[in-house]
């Protein structure tokens, strides 16, 4: 038994050097067959858990075997429980919060239809000026155009309520 603990803690920290030192090009190249797959709902199965489960399985296999006078069956489940326990705990303090940060700055124009936005420079009756709006983490600006037929002061809340070639007309907000 004690040959698969090496194995396991032995491929894992192998794993490890092989993603630091190469880990882009090889999270390149894997990563559309892993897409592929598309196991986005499987978060439990992301390498940093499985193979830190291994690992953590194999050293604690290697140190339970060494140092401990248990059979060798109940070293195994130990090793099992606690390469588990180690994997939850990865699970739950890395990768989970890490997922749930992710976060884009990319947005539609189609998506600003309905949003409140506050007029930055004036907006005449016939013409464009610009308005600011909270879009995720941040602001945007972007050119406007009147749906009233009254201009539009700045500072204004408006409401956009179209889109038109990456304008948005907006209208009073009341």
């Amino acid at each position: 038994m004690l040959e698969v603990y090496w194995i396991c803690f032995s491929g894992g920290v192998l794993f490890a050097l092989v993603t630091l030192i190469v880990g882009d090009i090889l999270g390149d190249f894997l990563g559309g067959f892993f897409h592929s797959l598309s196991m986005d709902h499987l978060d439990v199965l992301q390498p940093m858990v499985l193979v830190g489960g291994i690992t953590v399985f194999g050293g604690s296999g290697i140190m339970l075997n060494q140092y401990t006078h248990l059979e060798p069956v109940s070293a195994a489940i130990v090793s099992l429980v606690i390469s588990s326990l180690v994997s939850i705990g990865v699970y739950f303090s890395y990768i989970k919060p890490m997922k749930n940060s992710e976060n884009s700055t990319g947005f539609s124009m189609k998506d600003l239809v309905g949003k409140i936005a506050v007029v930055t420079v004036p907006i005449p009756v016939e013409g464009y000026g610009e308005v600011v709006l909270k879009v995720g983490a941040g602001n945007t600006n972007q050119i406007a155009g009147n749906l009233d037929s009254v201009e539009i002061p700045s500072g204004t809340r408006v409401v956009v309520g179209k889109e038109i070639d990456s304008i948005l007309f907006v209208f009073r907000y009341e």
